[in-house]
């Protein structure tokens, strides 16, 4: 009996031992811990509020930092009828299509390096938006000066990567309007006071599969 109280006695003795030694561990990990969290981790939670702070700074700058260099509308039909430079032709035949709609394709860009976007203006005919007239206009002091035109129609211009690219497609004997053969197109480039032919090309538009077959006999 002895023997066994004195086996048993110390058993008590180091658990108590242990639970403290354990329950001093634990203090010091939570402490650690929130020492760490006390002084900025690299946590979740020390990353995420330091984001959405960002993201609602950039938010917030975003409408100032917006582009305000928008370009004002210009009247491209008063454009072209006061216009000394196009022709009466072109002039009498732009008229609204329907109520107040004129046939007229409007582009704005940087062609000749002004201190103003230029205005590319094309003059369409109503029923079947055939080009009949492409100008480029630019401004300077306010006022803006036609420094290129093209009147031969089908004829279209358009702003490609600072370029002046017209186009005008070809017609031969017996072709549908709707139809051309082909198309020539022109690459201008804007040089100190006039645009200057850079490049061009001829395209061959393949016929419509079946155009040219014999028609079949009639009757039975």
């Amino acid at each position: 009996m002895r023997g066994g109280l004195t086996e048993a006695g110390p058993t008590p003795a180091r658990g108590t031992i242990q639970a403290a030694i354990t329950a001093a561990v634990v203090l010091a990990a939570l402490a650690l811990f929130m020492s760490a969290c006390a002084t900025g981790g690299t946590g979740a939670r020390d990353e995420g509020p330091a984001h959405a702070d960002a993201v609602a700074g950039a938010a917030t700058a975003s409408p100032s930092a917006a582009p305000t260099d928008t370009p004002a509308r210009v009247d491209a039909v008063r454009l072209v009828k006061d216009d000394p430079a196009v022709s009466a032709e072109v002039k009498r035949g732009l008229k609204p299509c329907a109520g107040d709609r004129y046939p007229v394709d409007v582009s704005y860009g940087d062609l000749t390096g002004g201190s103003g976007d230029d205005i590319v203006v094309n003059v369409l005919t109503c029923g079947d938006a055939v080009g009949v007239g492409s100008y480029v206009y630019r401004e300077a002091d306010g006022r803006y000066a036609n420094v290129f035109k093209a009147e031969e129609p089908p004829v279209y211009a358009e702003i490609d990567r600072g370029d002046l690219v017209v186009t005008q497609q070809v017609y031969e004997k017996g072709d549908a309007v709707s139809s051309p053969s082909g198309e020539n197109v022109i690459t201008y480039r804007w040089a100190t006071d006039r645009f200057v032919k850079e490049y061009s090309w001829h395209n061959d538009y393949s016929s419509v599969a079946g155009e040219d077959a014999t028609p079949a006999p009639e009757g039975g």
